[in-house]
């Protein structure tokens, strides 16, 4: 059964770092926003890059977001999943994320994991001309990392392609 992503990217017209996942987990789907899933490390691991709480506020976590100048979406727009399973997608369709680089000031994309970045390559190689990175994932089931590990490879990987 084709799914379809249930809710917007966040932006506006100040982003210029775009974090792009892959597809929403179940539990992203049922809460309708971003990282839903209580282990998955993402916000925690923007609160230690930021030296800043991030509120469980789903509108707090745009702010935040926004505040910091940070564009949040996945690269498949509609796909065939099995749960949460990246490794099951099949048939998936883009979104459009050529347009969001054009209603915003991206200088540079950070994908979160291998199926983020991999999709991304499929999909917008020759067309996004923007540097792209590949951070490891902050899902729980990429166990290979603790939070700590994680913290310190993305911070190290954003200061060093990233400054405002």
């Amino acid at each position: 059964m084709n799914i379809v992503h249930p809710f917007k990217p966040v932006f506006d017209n100040n982003s210029n770092i775009l974090i792009l996942g892959s597809f929403p987990s179940v539990k992203s789907r049922e809460i309708n926003f971003y990282y839903g899933h209580p282990q998955n490390r993402f916000w925690k691991i923007l609160e230690n890059i930021y030296n800043e709480k991030i509120n469980n506020n789903i509108e707090k976590k745009k702010e935040f977001l926004l505040k910091n100048n940070i564009a949040l979406w996945d690269v498949i727009k509609t796909c065939e999943i099995t749960g949460s399973s990246d490794s099951s997608i099949k048939n998936a369709i883009p979104n459009d994320i050529e347009d969001l680089i054009t209603k915003t000031n991206i200088e540079i994309i950070f994908c979160n994991g291998n199926t983020s970045y991999n999709l991304f390559i499929k999909y917008f190689k020759d067309k996004i001309t923007v540097p792209v990175i590949c951070l490891p994932s902050s899902s729980p089931a990429n166990a290979k990392f603790s939070l700590d590990d994680l913290t310190k490879i993305w911070r190290e990987k954003i200061e060093k392609n990233y400054e405002d």
